[in-house]
């Protein structure tokens, strides 16, 4: 069962990095990322593309935040991916100089960039991956298909994990509080929800021509994840 999307603002949105309720509410975002169990649906989804031979050496995160979830990432991924250039995108990054650390012992060197994604995306280079965990249910239709459409030629493959849309994701973000989220998670968790996406939505806005290779799905109990390859890049895995 689902019902219809809609936007509201998020609390965390709208406070600095060093705000203590901003804090607070990614160190709950890191336990909620855990939850609806990212990290494994991560690795699943990067290690499909790394396996079909396309071994990516630049990625671009967009929405980072603190940079966490794709350090727990890199470290699996070191030994596949031992040299990569990566940057972290984010309006208001919060990623702490140990993390860049941590990226830097793996091999990976690693830029933040402050900026507006939808500003930015269209300065961006050519790049081998773009991922983002959690962003895409900030933006309307409309905004959706114009970052989509910037992104189709940045890039031969993009994967996105969002928030399900359904009522039992709905009842879940209700009940953060039993495991000691704060207010501001509590809130955010249920706009989240009622933001995210259903059957194929997200396919739907994405730009037809060049007929890309989408997969997009139920990810998880709680999560919906989006891929898109493009076909020159299929054809390569296929004779790699």
């Amino acid at each position: 069962m689902s019902f219809s999307r809609s936007l509201e603002p998020e609390l965390l949105d709208a406070m600095t990095p060093d705000d203590p309720c901003a804090i607070r509410a990614r160190r709950d975002l890191q336990r909620v990322n855990s939850i609806m169990g990212h990290t494994i649906i991560w690795k699943l989804i990067l290690r499909e593309i790394i396996s079909s031979k396309l071994s990516p050496v630049s990625i671009v995160e967009l929405g980072t935040g603190d940079g966490t979830l794709l350090l727990r990432l890199a470290h699996t991924l070191a030994k596949a991916l031992p040299h990569v250039r990566l940057q972290l995108v984010d309006r208001h990054p919060a990623v702490r100089h140990e993390t860049l650390e941590l990226f830097a012992a793996l091999g990976w060197q690693t830029e933040v960039v402050t900026a507006d994604v939808m500003d930015w995306i269209s300065t961006l280079s050519q790049t081998d991956l773009i991922v983002t965990n959690l962003f895409l249910h900030h933006f309307n239709d409309t905004q959706l298909t114009e970052l989509f459409r910037h992104i189709a030629g940045k890039t031969n493959i993009f994967a996105a994990c969002e928030p399900r849309r359904s009522a039992f994701a709905l009842l879940g973000s209700h009940l953060l509080g039993m495991i000691g989220c704060s207010p501001v998670t509590r809130y955010d968790a249920v706009v989240s929800v009622r933001a995210g996406f259903y059957g194929k939505e997200i396919s739907t806005l994405w730009p037809k021509k060049n007929d890309w290779n989408l997969h997009e799905a139920r990810a998880g109990l709680f999560s919906h994840i989006f891929i898109a390859q493009h076909p020159s890049t299929s054809e390569q895995a296929a004779h790699s």
